[in-house]
């Protein structure tokens, strides 16, 4: 799964071509991470909601968040916006990736909706990358790409289909999902467009505290910020906090600055199957024989969309 295109743009401006190499299949170790962090996060927000409700345990993640990201930034040399207006775009997408996508899938689960409908539902977000980018910036698809997002489609539904409960598919449900799906697909690719140069060490901190401020307010109004403090808890805040929303987040901008945004978020289609296999090592949930057609079929549409990325 090798996505490397030679002259891509640099992770930070004003690096010099030299410190933008890579080694070879740097790349594909970084999309492996991705792809395993992001799957894994499905359980460790399950594990973490069970001791504070949604909002409650985001504002936990973002505080926590900013404690590790203010020594970071403070003790490098770190290139802060330029100005009044990329420090907008910044928390525009901070807000849309972090707070609104993260709300609407945790209150998705939270309001009944399993987490098999919920991850098939958002792996939609690779479609709609494809159907914006090609429209909005300029990628060109071939038929093959547009099969392999279908094919990743169809295998992540058999992937949860054992899982799917259309009882669970209340409005409100519904409404959240949307909302998460449409904001992390908009964020992303916001990003990539107004703030292809933001040094994402700085995007981080000033995304946590939009992220903060917006959440905290609801925490506290709309839940009261009960919080039953567990090792639990804190084991899966510090997990999403250090290998998802500082870690994987800034690999996937790394991944969407070097390639394409249709074959980047290609691997998203990747991410139930591995929450589906963790399930099966952590909690004994052995797949079904439709999961592993699914998974067969799933790898299959993520290879074919980024076969043109393997040959460069």
């Amino acid at each position: 799964m090798q996505i490397d295109q030679p002259g891509a743009a640099s992770a930070s401006s004003g690096a010099s071509p030299a410190s933008t190499q890579r080694p070879a299949g740097f790349d594909t170790f970084l999309a492996w991470y991705f792809v395993i962090i992001w799957g894994s996060g499905y359980l460790a927000s399950k594990v973490g909601m069970q001791y504070a409700a949604p909002f409650t345990f985001l504002s936990l993640r973002y505080a926590v968040g900013l404690v590790c990201m203010v020594p970071l930034v403070l003790f490098s040399a770190c290139r802060w916006p330029g100005s009044m207006r990329e420090l907008g775009h910044l928390c525009v997408a901070g807000v849309l990736m972090h707070a609104v996508n993260l709300a609407g899938s945790h209150y998705t689960q939270y309001f009944g909706m399993s987490a098999g409908n919920t991850a098939l539902i958002l792996a939609l977000q690779p479609l709609l990358t494809a159907v914006f980018a090609q429209r909005r910036m300029g990628e060109r698809l071939a038929w093959y790409h547009w099969a392999g997002i279908m094919m990743g489609l169809a295998g992540v539904a058999l992937v949860v289909w054992p899982k799917l409960s259309f009882q669970a598919m209340a409005m409100g449900s519904l409404v959240a999902v949307t909302i998460s799906l449409l904001s992390i697909t908009v964020g992303t690719l916001y990003q990539r467009v107004h703030c292809p140069h933001a040094d994402l060490r700085v995007a981080g901190l000033i995304q946590f505290s939009a992220s903060l401020l917006l959440v905290a307010p609801l925490a506290w109004v709309v839940e009261g910020f009960v919080v039953r403090w567990s090792w639990q808890l804190l084991a899966s805040v510090l997990f999403l906090v250090v290998f998802a929303s500082i870690l994987a987040t800034n690999v996937l901008h790394m991944l969407m600055r070097r390639g394409q945004a249709t074959r980047v978020t290609s691997l998203l289609f990747l991410t139930p199957v591995v929450a589906v296999l963790l399930e099966w090592v952590m909690f004994g949930l052995v797949p079904t024989w439709l999961t592993a057609v699914g998974i067969a079929i799933t790898c299959a549409g993520v290879a074919l969309v980024s076969v043109r990325a393997m040959r460069a």
